[in-house]
């Protein structure tokens, strides 16, 4: 919503002046070709008009209905803050649009005694001028493969955490000293990539089908990415601690394995630093 409207209104001189010329070129009984006027303008949402008191006095004309149940209304709220232009246009700022839920501007034309409200969908709009690459139905293919994905890895998440619990609850009733250290940390590695993997997924539910841009900021991805890397590090610390501890009971054949892990898991630390110091110092480019 944020970058639509923010696109809007780079370039409102050009999609205003778009929208009343289109308008203009459209016949004068707006209501009785409604349906032709929605039919070859896809963003127009609905139709309809009201008297110079602002109360309803046409249907509702949406494409696929007309509503008369809101015919002699009063929408002078809707109308308080009104100045035309000297074209007898008024444009609104974007809104959140109460029918559909969809980023809108509504546009009043002035006839004759009659005011007459064009409801437009906002990101149809600008994709008609170019000005944004929508497609619906690529974006909702792309928002089902994304739940897919992100429900999926959730359901390992949670099988991982699940394992994790059982595995710990196991060593609780039936205790063994010999492989106690093993199975807690086992327990603990399975817990933490269980978290790491949920974390995952929620950022991909929330950015790519909840709350998706038409810009991705690299500050988004980097923080999905960062907080990945950093499980991914706590559980490779945990298991190097794992084995120093077997070759703290005598496990010595382990400590060429200790050593690789601790110098893999020492550069997974120098390389994490490095990436969010060169990230932060093209962020600080950017805003100079």
């Amino acid at each position: 919503m944020k970058e639509v409207i923010n696109l809007y209104k780079r370039h409102k001189v050009t999609v205003d002046n778009f929208v009343e010329t289109l308008i203009k070129s459209f016949p004068s009984d707006y209501i009785r070709y409604a349906d032709r006027i929605l039919k070859q303008h896809h963003f127009i949402q609905l139709i309809y008009g009201v008297d110079e008191s602002f109360v309803q006095v046409t249907p509702i004309i949406c494409r696929r209905e007309s509503d008369e149940k809101q015919m002699g209304s009063e929408k002078s709220h809707y109308f308080h803050k009104m100045e035309l232009d000297e074209n007898g246009f008024y444009i609104s700022t974007p809104y959140i649009h109460y029918r559909t839920g969809k980023a809108s501007i509504s546009v009043v034309r002035k006839e004759g005694d009659k005011y007459f409200v064009f409801d437009i969908h906002l990101i149809e709009l600008l994709e008609e001028l170019k000005l944004i690459e929508f497609n619906s139905t690529h974006d909702k293919v792309k928002r089902s493969v994304y739940f897919l994905g992100s429900t999926l890895l959730a359901l390992v998440a949670l099988a991982l955490i699940g394992y994790g619990g059982f595995v710990f609850f196991k060593i609780l009733f039936t205790f063994e000293d010999a492989t106690f250290l093993h199975d807690i940390f086992k327990s603990i590695i399975a817990v933490t990539l269980g978290l790491a993997i949920y974390d995952l997924a929620k950022q991909i539910f929330e950015h790519e089908v909840v709350y998706q841009s038409f810009h991705h900021p690299e500050g988004k991805q980097y923080q999905v990415l960062g907080k990945f890397i950093i499980s991914i590090i706590i559980a490779l610390s945990i298991e190097t601690l794992m084995v120093v501890f077997k070759i703290a009971l005598d496990d010595y054949k382990n400590l060429s394995s200790a050593f690789y892990l601790i110098v893999g898991t020492t550069m997974l630390f120098v390389s994490l630093g490095y990436f969010y110091k060169t990230i932060n110092a093209v962020s600080c480019k950017e805003v100079e």
